[in-house]
């Protein structure tokens, strides 16, 4: 069995994928690479997957399916993957690979271990078009380092500093097990993916290595504000997701305090992304689409959209008229230059 197993989704990537790759080659034979083509169309990517499955046979593996968006091709990825741990790696992002070679040091020590290792975490670094300063996303100040601990050990998250899909590797029997199927032909889900496999994380490590190099600077990217407004309807329809799962889940999760209020944090910045979008629009379409969000929020658990409202964030959310929604944009944007998120 392999130890690690890392799904490339893959949609029109020619321009990048190689960059990728090539990182993660390196790895040896201890991974299993899964370079999921996503339907594409307009270029070589399908063709350069094959390539490097034949140059590679028993480290790659190329998975053509028809297109269904980001989420599908992380589902795809799991479907395959055989790997005792699983890690999702965007086309145009990379890996370091002095840090690659500790994750995988790490992985192979705690897999012989006698505790079951759920989620391994690792610090992501922004690798911004045009900025020589590198911000680094680590968790040395709210996760214990050099051992196994559970949630009842994390301290305190400070508001929009949280575990994302480029920090995190599962155990791949946990998210099979835990049933995860993100949505298709919907961006964002990797929101949902950091979030639904929570409840079943028992045991965690957190490795203060800058592993992850995530760019940012095109244009077309699902990140761009602009690209994020002109695709509102999908980062609602991920929100509500998250909604429900919460509140569905809500009476188990609650019975780990640390957990929930991590959680429960996660949905408000989520929530707070959303409904700043939807004022920045600057539409009456999307204006009402923000009360609804709210009121869908409400309607599923009142106790939850009181906390949330009364918060600092969802307070200032919703502010009433033009000039209260430009205090909230404003405050969005403070709250970003203090808590450093994106």
């Amino acid at each position: 069995m392999k130890l690690l197993s890392i799904a490339i989704p893959c949609y029109n990537s020619e321009n990048y994928m190689r960059k990728c790759i090539e990182s993660l080659l390196c790895g040896g034979e201890d991974v299993e690479i899964i370079i999921v083509d996503d339907g594409s169309t307009r270029d070589r990517t399908a063709e350069i997957a094959d390539e490097y499955a034949a140059l590679y046979p028993t480290i790659v593996r190329a998975v053509h399916k028809e297109n269904g968006g980001h989420g599908s091709a992380v589902n795809a990825g799991i479907a395959n993957a055989t790997g005792l741990y699983f890690k999702v790696v965007d086309s145009d992002d990379w890996v370091k690979q002095e840090a690659y070679f500790k994750v995988l040091d790490t992985l192979r020590e705690l897999a012989g271990g006698s505790s079951t290792l759920d989620m391994l975490i690792c610090n992501y670094v922004y690798e911004k078009e045009g900025e020589k300063r590198k911000k680094v996303i680590h968790y040395r100040h709210t996760l214990p380092q050099g051992e196994m601990f559970t949630w009842e050990d994390c301290h305190h998250f400070q508001k929009g500093h949280y575990i994302l899909m480029h920090s995190v590797i599962f155990r791949t029997r946990l998210l099979k097990e835990c049933g995860i199927r993100l949505p298709e032909h919907t961006f964002y889900v990797d929101n949902l993916y950091v979030f639904e496999p929570l409840p079943y994380v028992k045991n965690l490590y957190y490795l203060d290595v800058n592993f992850y190099r995530y760019y940012i600077g095109r244009e077309d990217q699902s990140v761009n504000e602009q690209v994020m407004i002109s695709r509102i309807d999908q980062q609602i329809r991920v929100n509500k997701l998250m909604i429900d799962y919460l509140v569905d889940q809500k009476t188990e999760i609650q019975k780990n305090k640390r957990l929930y209020q991590y959680m429960r944090n996660y949905l408000e910045i989520i929530t707070t992304v959303s409904s700043v979008l939807l004022i920045r629009s600057g539409t009456e379409e999307n204006l009402e689409k923000k009360k609804e969000l709210w009121q869908y929020l409400k309607d599923k658990d009142k106790k939850l959209y009181v906390w949330m409202r009364n918060g600092i964030m969802g307070g200032t959310m919703n502010l009433p008229g033009r000039g209260g929604r430009m205090i909230s944009v404003e405050s969005y944007r403070i709250c970003q230059k203090i808590f450093k998120f994106n």
